[in-house]
Formats: C-alpha cells, structure tokens, sequence
C-alpha cells in the first residue's frame, strides 16, 4: 500500500523537482583561463531557468589542488581562486534565486585534500589536539598496511606518513586522506561547514560518497568478493567493502547534520550519493523517516551496461513509496560516468534514443537530476591519453572510458573557436562532434532536442502525477516498457519502446486512454523505433 499523494501546496519545492547539474571547470569561462568559473555560470542562468528546471546542483568549487578537480577538498570554507570568489558565489545565488532557482551545493565528508589544514595538525604528531582527526594505524610488525583494504582509485588504501611513524587510510587517492567522521568533534566541524554555506543563501546540499564516511574502527580485513564474471579492473573490485564502508553509525550523523539544516527557514534539501553493492539498503536507510537526508540516489542507471525496460523496471521498483521510505532521484548521466547516448545507444540511434531518454528520466517517480549537456544530447568525447586528466582514467588506460569524456566543455556557438566556451584552449578538448550541437544551433531548430527538452519539463511541471504521483510498472518485456502515473484526478500511461525496432503493444483497456505526447514515430499505439508516448485516461 503506498502513500497517496499530497497536494502541490503541502509539499516541499524539491518533492518531484528537476535539478540541473552544472560542473564548473567546463560550463562557461569568462576570464579566458581555459576553465569554466562562477562567472561563467552566472552569466548563463538565464539559459538555465529558461529550461524550466527548479534548481541546480554546482560539483565543487572550494579550494582545492585538483587532484580530484575538486573533490580534495583544501578549505571547506572558501572559493578556489580558479573559479572565483567568494562575492562571485553571492552573486550567482543572488542570480539564481531571482530566476526561481534553488541552489544546491556538493559537500564531501568523507575526506578532505592532504592540503587542508586539519590535516597538516593531524600528521604533525599524535598528540595534538587533530590527532585523531583522520584515520591513522600502526603498521603490522613487518612493516605492511593495516589490513587489506584497497583504495577506489588502484592500490592499496593506505599510505605511510613518516611525521607520525603510521599509515593514513584513504578510500580514494592518496591526496584524500579519510577523515574520522566517528569523533564528536569532526562530526561539529563538518556541520559548521553546512551552517556556512547555508547562511550564504544556499538550498541544499549532495553529500558525495557519504556512505565511505565511517569506517569500521576495529580494522578488519574486508573478505574476498565472489567472482561473477565481471570484468575486475582494479583491486577494489576483489574485496566486498563491509569494513571499509556502510558503518551503522553514518545515519546517527545524517541526524545531526538534518537538525542543522531544519534550523534554517524554508525546505533545505539533501540528497545522498550512494554507490557500491549495498547501495539500496544504505540509500533506504539514509533517508528513511523524517530525521535524516531527504533522497538518495545510486548507479543502478549510471552502471546498467543497457537500458532496458527490465532494468529501469528493476529500479525503480526498489522505491514503491511505502510509508517512511525516502523519496528516490534518478540520474542518467553525471560527472562520472561516460555520456548515455554513446553508453547506451549506436551513433545511428542518437537522434531517436536521447529523446525517448529524456522523457523516460522525467516519467519517473522521484527527482530527476539533468547533466550539462544533455539537454543537447551530447555524446561521449573520445580523449587522447596525452591530454587526460582524470587520475582513475590515467591509472586504469586503456580499460575505461574516462571520466574526462563527460567532463568537456559545453558547446555554447557552433561556429566559434572552443564552441563558444572560451577564448583560451580549453582545460579538455571540445568533442569533435558537440558543435554541431551547439545551443545556439539548437536554439535555431524547434525540432531540436533543447526544444524537446523545454516542453516536457513544462509538462511534467504542470503534472501532479508526474512529480508526485504513484508509479506502477504496467509492462517491462525485451522491448516495452510502460508505467502508470497517478495523481487524484489525474491518470497517466507512459509507454517507451526501447529498442530500434519498431513494434506494436497496446493497454488491455486501450479504449479509455488518449495519447497526448508523443516522441518519435507513435501511431495507433504503434511505436518506431525507439518512439514513446504519455497517454490520458478519458
């Protein structure tokens, strides 16, 4: 039995909302740096909220070295001077908020950069007042880490520090020493962070990774991972990772965390990031009641190898919306994963997939988080590896597709040197094809995808069951997949065919629906390929 709907008015602005996720290195530079900055996003927040999304979500900006371009947090509490300043922040909320954007921000509390100055004062020795700060072992008597825990990113997840005579932990790289989130007092300092950037104007917070923010204080080896068949390209993937991540006490923080942020007026948002093999518990778990993080989302998407009917089916049945469940976000593309047309679909296929793509994303039930770009349907880049960036990409080469490739610059004018973005080589290279892509051209063409994109956002504003609504999964064969979304007073059926072929399926009572929307070829409940319909019930 599910919860039935609320009314529009009784729920919080981000219950079924649309977030733009803008990564600020490749958006838009003002300064010709070659690197997008908090200018560049300001002055293109028109675009944005023309779009008709309810916010977006900036990847990080702090300061950092960039070993992780950003994610090796050195000062929690500052912009890195490569995007800007702190009045540069200010003024794009300031923006944001008189377009109607909310403005949600990424905060990463499972480790900080070596650079930041906590841990400058852990490593110095084990006895001041931040000794305990981050992760420390003793080596075992021969010299050897800990335990066998291995990092994200390749190797081992410790590194000796020759200050304090031990191994820091580090569940990503070496730059990204694990903070312990355990203690009392990192947990205060983490929430003052929040309390910061929310007294600057902000809305919401992404937590990255959080489900890597405690650890098992006992150091136990994590066990061997069965073989499945999988492909293993690091030696991450042997292990299963119950002693080095998922510990029972990460929700007691998320409860303090939710505390700070309902002292503040209005509905602040948070959302998980939650990957890894128990992802669905933990993502349950994070959210569950009214005490902790608002949504979650994983990889089930992200990482499916195909989407099919199955998997989306598979998916989003995990969230029926059974009472005290938290509410689910989808993503289809994101700053790690390769772009989903070249993922998912042939180059033949690109035009008809990325738009039975994004009406399937904004069909779901839950939030839907759209990637710049995609709203272009832009493909993956290609990326040599003389010019790669990205330190997984460059530790697993030739075996993944990089990161860098979904990190590329946006193609704001067709026929302008670094499609509009700079003036400067940008940091990574424009995609060959993203050109012909560009906003202005799209702009230019009212059967663009842009165009597309503009109109079901405004349809699935105006729809109460589209962003609210229950879901039931009416068909999830090798082909079809179709889903009843209902609101009182409102009925609709959505149907995609999601392969190349085309194909005909029908309701059993195909006599009480209306189709109202249709993408690619639909006829008489007739679908080409890769063709998808939202039908009204009469």
């Amino acid at each position: 039995m599910t919860d039935a709907p609320s009314s529009p008015a009784a729920d919080p602005w981000w219950k079924g909302a649309v977030i733009y996720q803008i990564y600020p290195r490749s958006f838009a530079d003002s300064n010709g740096d070659g690197v997008g900055d908090l200018v560049g996003i300001t002055r293109h927040l028109d675009y944005v909220a023309a779009l008709g999304v309810d916010g977006i979500w900036l990847s990080p900006f702090f300061t950092s070295p960039m070993a992780d371009f950003g994610y090796d947090v050195a000062d929690y509490e500052d912009v890195d001077p490569i995007f800007g300043t702190l009045a540069d922040f200010d003024a794009l909320i300031a923006r944001a908020h008189a377009l109607g954007l909310k403005v949600v921000i990424d905060q990463v509390y499972a480790h900080t950069s070596d650079q930041h100055a906590w841990f400058a004062d852990s490593r110095a020795d084990r006895t001041n007042p931040r000794a305990d700060w981050y992760v420390w072992a003793d080596a075992k008597p021969e010299g050897s880490p800990p335990n066998n825990w291995q990092s994200v990113f390749g190797g081992a997840a410790w590194t000796w520090d020759a200050r304090r005579r031990q191994y820091y932990m580090h569940n990503f790289l070496k730059e990204q020493p694990q903070l312990n989130v355990h203690l009392e007092a990192v947990q205060s300092a983490l929430c003052d962070t929040a309390r910061f950037w929310l007294d600057r104007g902000v809305d919401g917070f992404r937590l990255d990774a959080i489900n890597f923010a405690m650890h098992d204080p006992a150091l136990a080896d994590n066990p061997p991972a069965p073989d499945d068949g999988t492909p293993r390209t690091r030696p991450f993937d042997f292990q299963l990772h119950v002693h080095n991540q998922g510990h029972a006490d990460i929700p007691r923080f998320l409860e303090r965390l939710r505390a700070v942020l309902d002292t503040y007026p209005g509905e602040r948002f948070t959302v998980a990031e939650v990957g890894g093999a128990d992802s669905d518990r933990e993502m349950k778990l994070f959210t569950r009641g009214d005490d902790r993080l608002n949504s979650a989302y994983g990889f089930e998407l992200l990482y499916t190898p195909a989407l099919t009917p199955r998997a989306v089916a598979d998916a989003i049945g995990r969230w029926p919306g059974h009472a005290g469940e938290g509410w689910p976000s989808w993503a289809f593309e994101n700053h790690d994963v390769p772009r989903a047309p070249t993922r998912w679909s042939d180059a033949a296929d690109h035009d008809a997939f990325v738009r039975m793509k994004m009406l399937l994303l904004l069909c779901l039930r839950g939030n839907a988080f759209l990637y710049y770009g995609e709203e272009l349907g832009l493909p993956q880049v290609t990326i040599a590896y003389e010019d790669l960036q990205d330190p997984e990409a460059i530790a697993n080469w030739p075996l993944t597709l990089s990161r860098d490739g979904a990190r590329t610059p946006m193609p704001w004018r067709a026929d302008e040197r670094y499609a509009g973005f700079s003036t400067a080589k940008p940091w990574l290279p424009v995609g060959h094809d993203h050109p012909a892509l560009a906003v202005d051209r799209q702009e230019g063409d009212e059967h663009s995808l842009l165009h597309l994109t503009r109109h079901l956002l405004h349809i699935r504003k105006d729809s109460v069951a589209l962003t609210r609504g229950d879901l039931r999964v009416v068909e999830a064969s090798d082909t079809i997949l179709a889903i009843e979304r209902t609101a009182p007073g409102e009925r609709l059926l959505c149907v995609f065919n999601m392969r190349r072929e085309p194909t005909h399926w029908a309701p059993a009572d195909a006599e009480r629906w209306r189709i109202a929307e249709r993408v690619n070829q639909v006829g008489d409940w007739t679908f080409g390929g890769f063709g998808a319909c939202i039908a009204e019930a009469d």
